[in-house]
C-alpha cells in the first residue's frame, strides 16, 4: 500500500470492535492519575486555598498558623517558585496570584500528611485583601470595553454593497451560555522527583508536552528533566488541554522542595469552581436576503467570555468565524471577533472550540429570518448549501460539497420527514396543551488545528523477537476510543492480528513535542505516524521475506500474521517466524514514525488560507413534544446520517456520535451555568457548582427511537485508511434539537411567527418563550 488512504484486503481496521479498555471501565480495574499514588510512602496531598473575592489585591499572606495544624509539612506560595510563577503559554496566568482575578482562585497551596490536614491548613492561612471592582458579565465587559488579546475580522467581498442589494435586511442579537465539561474524573495530578533527580509527573492531560513545558519553566528546569505520563483520563472534553498544567506544577513544586511525593486531586466543586468552561457569546448581526431566500450578507460583532486569562480563547474566536458559514454559502462577509475579560474562570478548549458557537449563531438567524421571507427553516437552509467550486469567506475551496446536500436528502428520505410532518401538524391541531416540533440541520465542521504548526505527530513502534508488538504514540486517551483505534491501525499496517499488539501509556520520554490530542485531530496525526512507523518496519522485513520465499520485496504479502508471496498464500511462513530470522540477520526491528499533515496554510492576521484538511458532514432530524404548562419536553426520536469516511473502527465511531450529540443537546438544552452577578458579598462566586444545581443530560434525556448512519461509499483521501474525524462534529447535529423545540413553541402562537428562544432552551426558557407565542395568538385572534 503506497497510498494512506488505501486498505489491504484484509485487516484491522473498520471491524466493530468493543473499547481496547471497556472492560476495565466496568468492572472498576482501570487504573486513573489518582490511583497511582497509594503505593508511594510519605505522599503529600496538596489542597488549595480558594479566595473569595471576584477580585481584590493580596494585601498580606500570613501562613505560619497552617503550619501549626498537625501534619501539615508546608505551604507554597510565590516566594517558592525557583522559576517563572506562570501557569499559562500567554504568561498572564500567574501561578501563585499576588492579585485576584476571579471567585475560587488558589492563592497558595498546602501540602500534608493527610487530605484533612491540608484542607484545615488552608482554612487556618489568614490572608488579607483589598476588594476592587469586578466585571461580570458579557454586556458589562462590552460596555467597559473590557477586552483582550487580538480583535480578529474575517471579509470576503463588499458585506455593504451586498446588503445594499439585498431585498430583505434584517438585524438582531444573540446571546448564549457556555457550558461546564464535567468530565468523570477532575483534575488531577501526582509528581515525584526519582532516584537519578529527574520531576516525573503522572498528569490527567490531553497535552502531557505542554504540561511538561509549563512544569519545567516553574521549576526552572530543560524540559528533558521533566517526564509526563498519561496513563487514561476519565473524559477530557477540551478541559484537560491547558488547565491541568497549573495544577501539575504544583505538585511537581512540591515534590522538589520536601524530596517527597505530592498528590493533587481537585473534588468536584474545587474543578468547577477553578476550572475553565466553553466560552459564552454575544452576537450582533445584520443579514441581507434577494427574494429567493439566498443569503447576501452578513455583518456581525461577536465577543466571547474569555475570563480572566486569555488561555485558548484567541484560536477559539478564530475557529468561531471560520465556522460561522457553517454549511451555507455567503457572498460577502464581515465578523469581527472580540475576547473580553471577565472576573470569572478561564474559559477554554471544549469540544468544537469554538465551532459550534458560530454555527449556532448562524443557524439561530436562519430560523428567527425564516418566517419573515415566508419560507419553512429546512427550506431555507437547503437553499443556502454549499455547491460544488465554492468556497468558505477563508478561501478554502469545499471539497465534496455534494455531500452536504446528498446527506441532507437521505436523511429526511429514511427518517419520514414528510410524512412525520404532517403527522405532527395534526397533533398540533388537535392539542392544545401538549405541542410537537420537527427539525432538520445540517453540520460541516473543518478538521486540523488552526494552528498549523500543531499538525505533527510521532509515534514509537517495537516488534520484538517472538513477533509481538508494542506502540507508543503521542496521542491521549479520554474515554473516546483512540487507543483501540490506534491498535486496529497498527495491526493493519503490519499484517498481524489484533490480539499480536500493545499499547504503552503515552509519556513524553518515549514521543516528544507531541500536540494535543484535540480538535479531533487524534486519529489522523497519530494513525498517520503508527502507520508510519510500520510502513518503516515491514519494508524492512520484506526485504527479508523476499530472499527466503524467492520473489521481488514489491510482492511480498502480509496477512492475518502471516507473510507470503503475492498469489500463494500456502508457501508463506508466520510472522514471528519471519521476525525472527530478520532479528539473525541483524535487521532493524523498531522505527519512530512522523506525520505532518500536509497542504495546510493559514495567515492568523488576514484570518484567509485553508487551514483544514478536510471538512466532516452530517445531518440530524429531532422531535420534541412540549408539555405547555410547564415548558417541560421529550425528546421523541432522532435520526442522524454522519461522514466518518471510512470508519477505523464503527462501534467506536457510533458512540461518538451518540455521544456527542447528548452532549451537545446538554449545552443547548439543560446546562446552565450560572454566576451571582449581584453586588452582595458573593458577586461572582458560580452558584451552579455541583450537581444538584447544574442540570446534566441523563438517560432520561435521551431520544426514545435514536438512529445514527454513517455514511457509506466516503472514502477521504489523504488520511489514514481513509477514515475522517468523529470526535467534535457531532456535537453540532444537536441544533436539531433546538430548532424542534423552536417549532415546537412557534405551535403555540400564530402561523408564519419568527421565534425567538434562548439557549440553554432550557424548561423555564421554553415556559417563557410560548407564553410570548400564546400572547401573539391573543392578539392575532383579536385582529
Amino acid at each position: 500500500m503506497t497510498s494512506l488512504h488505501e486498505r489491504p484486503a484484509v485487516g484491522a481496521v473498520g471491524e466493530a470492535i468493543p473499547h481496547e479498555g471497556a472492560a476495565l471501565h466496568v468492572t472498576g480495574t482501570a487504573l486513573y492519575t489518582d490511583d497511582l499514588g497509594v503505593k508511594l510512602s510519605n505522599l503529600l496531598h496538596a489542597w488549595p486555598l480558594q479566595a473569595q473575592h471576584a477580585h481584590a489585591k493580596i494585601v498580606t499572606l500570613d501562613s505560619t498558623p497552617a503550619l501549626k495544624i498537625p501534619g501539615v509539612v508546608r505551604v507554597l506560595t510565590a516566594a517558592d517558585v525557583p522559576g517563572v510563577n506562570d501557569s499559562g503559554v500567554k504568561h498572564d496566568e500567574p501561578l501563585f496570584p499576588s492579585e485576584v482575578m476571579f471567585y475560587g482562585q488558589a492563592v497558595c497551596w498546602v501540602l500534608a500528611d493527610t487530605e484533612d490536614a491540608a484542607r484545615l491548613g488552608a482554612e487556618a492561612v489568614v490572608v488579607e485583601y483589598k476588594p476592587l471592582a469586578a466585571v461580570l458579565t458579557l454586556q458589562e465587559a462590552v460596555e467597559q470595553e473590557s477586552f483582550q488579546g487580538s480583535r480578529p475580522t474575517m471579509r470576503r467581498g463588499d458585506v455593504q454593497a451586498g446588503l445594499a442589494q439585498a431585498a430583505h435586511v434584517f438585524s438582531g442579537d444573540f446571546e448564549f451560555g457556555g457550558q461546564e465539561h464535567f468530565y468523570l474524573e477532575t483534575n488531577a495530578a501526582l509528581a515525584y522527583t526519582d532516584e537519578s533527580g529527574q520531576m516525573f509527573i503522572q498528569s490527567s492531560t490531553q497535552h502531557p508536552s505542554e504540561t511538561q513545558e509549563i512544569v519545567a519553566h516553574v521549576l526552572g528546569l530543560p524540559s528533558s528533566a521533566v517526564t509526563v505520563q498519561c496513563l487514561r483520563m476519565g473524559g477530557g472534553f477540551g478541559g484537560k488541554e491547558m488547565q491541568p498544567h497549573g495544577f501539575a506544577a504544583v505538585a511537581a513544586l512540591g515534590a522538589t522542595l520536601t524530596g517527597r511525593p505530592v498528590r493533587l486531586r481537585l473534588n468536584r466543586t474545587q474543578d468547577l469552581t477553578m476550572t475553565g468552561k466553553r466560552h459564552p457569546y454575544l452576537a450582533r448581526w445584520t443579514v441581507g436576503f434577494d427574494d429567493a431566500g439566498k443569503v447576501l450578507a452578513l455583518q456581525a460583532e461577536v465577543y466571547s467570555d474569555g475570563g480572566w486569562s486569555l488561555d485558548l480563547s484567541e484560536p477559539v474566536m478564530a475557529r468561531t468565524l471560520c465556522h460561522i458559514d457553517n454549511a451555507y454559502f455567503i457572498p460577502h462577509v464581515e465578523v469581527r471577533g472580540t475576547v473580553c475579560r471577565t472576573n470569572k474562570t478561564s474559559q477554554t478548549a471544549f469540544r468544537g472550540f469554538g465551532g459550534p458557537q458560530g454555527m449556532l449563531m448562524t443557524e439561530d438567524i436562519l430560523s428567527r429570518c425564516a418566517p419573515k421571507l415566508g419560507l419553512e427553516p429546512e427550506e431555507l437552509r437547503r437553499r443556502n448549501f454549499y455547491q460544488a467550486g465554492q468556497t468558505t469567506p477563508y478561501g478554502q475551496p469545499v471539497k465534496d460539497a455534494d455531500r452536504i446536500q446528498s446527506i441532507w436528502d437521505a436523511l429526511v428520505t429514511r427518517s419520514d420527514y414528510a410524512a412525520r410532518q404532517t403527522e405532527v401538524a395534526a397533533f398540533n391541531a388537535s392539542s392544545p396543551h401538549r405541542k410537537r416540533g420537527l427539525a432538520v440541520t445540517s453540520v460541516k465542521f473543518g478538521i486540523s488545528f488552526n494552528f498549523t504548526s500543531y499538525n505533527q505527530a510521532g509515534a514509537l513502534v517495537h516488534v520484538y523477537k517472538d513477533g509481538s508488538v508494542l506502540i507508543n504514540h503521542g496521542g491521549t486517551e479520554m474515554g473516546q476510543g483512540l487507543h483501540t483505534k490506534m491498535l486496529q491501525v497498527a495491526a493493519t499496517a503490519l499484517g498481524v492480528p489484533l490480539s499480536a499488539v500493545r499499547l504503552a501509556p503515552t509519556r513524553t520520554d518515549k514521543v516528544p513535542n507531541t500536540s494535543a490530542t484535540a480538535a479531533s485531530s487524534g486519529a489522523d496525526l497519530n494513525g498517520g505516524a503508527i502507520q508510519n512507523a510500520c510502513h518503516q518496519i515491514r519494508g524492512r522485513l520484506s526485504s527479508v521475506a523476499a530472499g527466503r520465499l524467492g520473489v521481488h520485496p514489491d510482492d511480498v504479502r502480509f496477512e492475518a500474521g502471516r507473510v507470503f508471496a503475492i498469489g500463494h498464500p500456502e508457501n508463506g511462513l508466520d510472522f514471528a517466524a519471519l521476525v525472527l530470522h530478520a532479528y539473525m540477520e541483524r535487521t532493524q526491528l523498531w522505527a519512530a514514525g512522523f506525520y505532518r499533515t500536509p497542504g495546510l496554510h493559514w495567515d492568523r492576521e488576514a484570518m484567509q488560507g485553508e487551514p483544514f484538511k478536510y471538512f466532516a458532514y452530517g445531518a440530524s432530524v429531532s422531535e420534541v413534544e412540549v408539555d405547555g404548562f410547564s415548558g417541560g419536553y421529550t425528546l421523541r426520536r432522532v435520526d442522524i446520517l454522519h461522514d466518518v469516511g471510512d470508519s477505523l473502527s464503527p462501534l467506536i465511531d457510533l458512540g461518538q456520535i451518540e455521544g456527542g450529540f447528548v452532549q451537545g443537546a446538554g449545552w443547548l438544552t439543560l446546562e446552565d451555568l450560572r454566576w451571582d452577578s449581584s453586588q452582595g458579598p458573593n458577586r461572582g462566586r458560580l452558584a451552579t457548582q455541583s450537581a444538584s444545581t447544574y442540570k446534566l443530560p441523563s438517560f432520561g434525556e435521551m431520544p426514545e427511537i435514536f438512529r445514527v448512519g454513517l455514511l457509506e461509499r466516503a472514502t477521504e483521501t489523504g488520511v489514514v485508511y481513509g477514515s475522517k474525524a468523529v470526535g467534535e462534529p457531532p456535537i453540532m447535529l444537536a441544533i436539531s434539537v433546538r430548532e424542534a423545540l423552536r417549532a415546537a413553541v412557534g405551535a403555540f402562537g400564530p402561523a408564519g411567527r419568527s421565534v425567538e428562544l434562548a439557549s440553554p432552551a432550557t424548561p423555564e426558557a421554553v415556559f417563557w418563550a410560548l407564553q410570548e407565542a400564546r400572547q401573539a395568538q391573543t392578539v392575532a385572534a383579536d385582529d
